[in-house]
């Protein structure tokens, strides 16, 4: 439910600065003319260090991207294109669960436009963004760019001319986009989870065998040990190139972001998950993913030719005889990879290709180490359906984004837990040797490292189970839904009795993060804290707020801060990016900004700006019945005891 909730995007105008108002990004307009008809229009953000502005084309489901509005545009000017952007960054975000696209320092947008109306001569443009720190403030710029002077300059939104508008569309714009620029950290876990892969690869039925052929092939056929060892080196470099190439082609043909785009699509989870449970249930043995053979025996007849071209193709053989068992993991490894965007999917090949031609050098240069490597056996096979255990288990995680997405409600909480449950606990008993499968073989014990998995496992199920009373299972946060996309958001057989929650509902309430009792309507939240004589908490939030989330999910949690907020305050909530529309005769222009307050989110946000002079969230303040503040107001701070000692600072303000 968090997540469709992040889906409402928003603008907002803050541009009056003053106070406590933040403004982390200073805007410098220029336009250039191109031709006679052509014009450049730029606009160049500078961010103050450690502030993040998103782009256009961040995910759905995390920040609020950029957005442009081209005014009184229609037999005027036309767009040529869409606005381009400079060099952004990536990173994962774990509240949202995607990756954020965004600029750091510095960030410029240019737009080509064409005049069709030689009489037309200003263009006025508005800008919305958000940009985050620890506090996420969402602002609209006004730009105003003269075609004859070429002169562009900041104008306030009281100077916008109200005509028909054309928004530009920028999920349709992604391919036109250079590539956004993986995050270090990003690629670097990337190419390690491949490696790790690789060597998961490497310890199936169709690959671990090869490892003592091949290399006796390469020392037995050449002349010399130096000879051998050269072949055995192209053997594996070969292999490398192979698998990059895969990945290569993958971010040619898709695009450097348009996986990125499909990874929050519904149908493409809803594929992906199908997928997995097809490679899955080849890994537990009922069917083999294989290419076809005709394959196979032409690259055979190629690498007996012999020579470099010939080594090549004894590579390319490798891969696809060990298909049925590299397959679905490459098949997995690519798709989450090309996710990312970038070059993503060619790290990844990287890794992996790395972990799978490494062993094959290194027994060639030391010959003597295969007398060191365990025989083919049963525990081939038994890697392999430990694989295919996860690969089942990761595929309901894509089944579950899907139902999220479409809030079905269909796939919720306990059952996702309790389909990992019995996947991992058949694990577990799959390795104490208590469930045999068809490729299993014989056996009348299990070895210690068996042993030591299977208890691994055990105790990760056991972990999972207290999950369905209401435990948070911190260590797969972000895998399983959240708690309030639950049947029963108190766990099976939980109740919610004596909690604030059972006592009934006063008018305008409801049930807010941890069933406290919260307004989103600050005029039914004051008049019931004057009927209760209670300070109130004003809460400024956003459905779209990071560090909003992080104060509810780790700090409001914590039981000294959860007795406060459940009966010593009054808490009200205003979200400031709430999409909905106010009546017609709710709406307003506002006397500090200018702007037309259209919707309950400009509302709240025009309130936030006007009477604290504040535009970031989350913003906390402690009033008094009198709406008069008790202490000062605070802002993101997960320092726990130091949030506690703020309330009760205010608290005790309200109490004298």
């Amino acid at each position: 439910m968090k997540k469709i909730l992040y889906l409402l995007v928003l603008v907002f105008a803050f541009t009056k600065v003053q106070a406590q108002i933040i403004n982390p990004v200073k805007w410098e307009a220029s336009i250039e003319k191109k031709s006679t008809s052509e014009f450049v229009l730029s606009f160049k953000g500078t961010i103050e260090s450690g502030w993040h502005v998103y782009s256009q084309f961040t995910p759905e489901d995390g920040p609020l991207p950029a957005e442009f509005l081209f005014h009184d545009n229609k037999n005027n000017y036309e767009l040529v294109g869409k606005p381009t952007e400079s060099e952004t960054k990536r990173a994962f975000n774990e509240i949202f669960g995607v990756d954020e696209i965004f600029f750091s320092d510095k960030v410029i947008f240019t737009q080509l436009i064409k005049q069709t109306n030689s009489e037309k001569e200003t263009i006025q443009v508005e800008l919305s963004y958000q940009v985050c720190k620890e506090n996420c403030i969402s602002e609209t710029k006004y730009f105003e760019f003269n075609l004859k002077t070429l002169v562009a300059k900041e104008i306030q939104a009281a100077d916008i001319v109200n005509e028909k508008t054309t928004k530009t569309d920028a999920a349709t714009t992604v391919e036109k986009q250079p590539e956004s620029k993986e995050s270090d950290s990003s690629l670097y876990m990337i190419f390690f989870i491949a490696f790790l892969s690789g060597f998961a690869a490497l310890l199936t039925p169709c690959v671990f065998p090869m490892i003592p052929m091949t290399v006796s092939f390469f020392t037995k056929q050449s002349k010399t040990k130096a000879k051998g060892i050269k072949n055995a080196i192209i053997y594996g470099v070969s292999i490398i190139l192979i698998y990059v190439f895969l990945g290569t082609v993958i971010t040619l043909i898709f695009g450097a972001d348009a996986l990125n785009a499909l990874s929050t699509n519904v149908w493409f989870n809803i594929i992906f998950f199908v997928l997995l449970v097809v490679f899955a249930l080849s890994f537990l043995g009922a069917f083999e993913i294989m290419l076809p053979n005709s394959w196979a025996n032409k690259v055979d007849r190629q690498a007996d030719k012999g020579g470099i071209l010939g080594i090549v193709f004894m590579a390319l053989a490798l891969a696809i005889v060990s298909f049925s068992c590299t397959g679905p993991i490459i098949g997995t490894l690519l798709v989450e990879a090309a996710s990312k965007g970038g070059i993503a999917p060619i790290v990844g090949m990287l890794g992996f290709s790395s972990a799978l031609a490494l062993p094959f050098m290194l027994f060639a240069m030391f010959p003597g180490w295969l007398n060191t490597l365990p025989k083919s056996g049963g525990w081939l096979n038994t890697v392999k359906v430990f694989l295919g255990f996860l690969e089942l288990a990761l595929a309901f995680k894509f089944l579950s984004n899907a139902d999220l997405v479409l809030q079905l409600h269909w796939f919720e909480r306990e059952i996702f837990l309790a389909i990992w449950i019995a996947i991992f606990g058949t694990l577990a008993f799959y390795l104490f040797g208590k469930i045999t499968l068809p490729h299993d073989s014989p056996s009348t014990s299990i070895s210690v490292g068996r042993l030591s998995m299977g208890l691994v496992v055990l105790v990760f199920t056991i972990y999972l189970i207290p999950g369905l009373w209401g435990a948070p299972l911190k260590l797969i946060s972000g895998f399983p839904p959240p708690m309030t996309y639950s049947e029963s958001p108190y766990g099976v057989g939980g109740s919610n009795k004596g909690s604030a929650t059972a006592i009934a509902l006063p008018d305008g309430a409801h049930k807010g993060p941890h069933d406290i009792i919260a307004f989103t309507d600050y005029e039914k939240g004051l008049a019931y804290a004057k009927s209760v004589n209670k300070p109130i908490l004003l809460d400024f939030t956003g459905f779209a707020c990071v560090n909003c989330r992080k104060m509810e999910d780790y700090v409001w949690s914590d039981p000294r801060i959860l007795s406060i907020l459940n009966n010593e305050v009054v808490l009200i909530s205003l979200y400031v990016d709430d999409k909905r529309e106010l009546p017609l005769e709710e709406q307003y222009t506002s006397k500090e900004t200018g702007k037309k307050i259209k919707s309950i989110g400009n509302k709240w946000s025009d309130f936030q700006i006007t009477r604290y002079k504040a535009n970031a969230q989350p913003y906390y303040i402690i009033l008094d019945t009198n709406e008069q503040s008790l202490n000062k107001p605070t802002g993101y701070n997960p320092d726990i005891t130091e949030y506690e000692q703020w309330l009760k600072s205010g608290i005790q303000g309200f109490q004298k």
